[in-house]
């Protein structure tokens, strides 16, 4: 594969991105460095690292930077989760945002496995 952009999981990461960057600008005003701020930079952490685990071209990079980029997206679910308890995002955003983050976990999960296999 000649990209990143290439890849199935970096593709739907892009929808998650794009989508946060147009929910947070609903959020209220005194949300903008905190919430927002925090969603906006785990959303985009997610790609950043699997655009530089691909950039390595080594498979136990790769599996780490995946690794990260899966912490980054719990840690998008959970600002999602904080914005629900503040009453910023409501439950049905959020049930939404969870069938694109639970498919997405599926995806770097996958690829995980992937460079596992091809390891061995």
């Amino acid at each position: 594969m000649a990209s990143f952009t290439d890849l199935d999981v970096w593709k739907k990461v892009r929808e998650i991105r794009v989508y946060i960057s147009a929910m947070v600008k609903t959020f209220p005003k005194e949300e903008t460095l905190r919430l927002s701020d925090q969603i906006i930079c785990s959303s985009r952490s997610i790609g950043n690292n699997l655009a530089e685990g691909h950039g390595r071209y080594n498979y136990q990079d790769n599996i780490r930077f995946c690794v990260m980029a899966r912490g980054s997206l719990s840690e998008t679910l959970d600002h999602m989760l904080i914005g629900v308890d503040e009453k910023i995002i409501n439950d049905e955003v959020l049930q939404s945002f969870q069938i694109e983050h639970d498919t997405c976990l599926k995806l770097i999960n996958g690829y995980i496995q992937y460079f596992k296999k091809e390891e061995e």
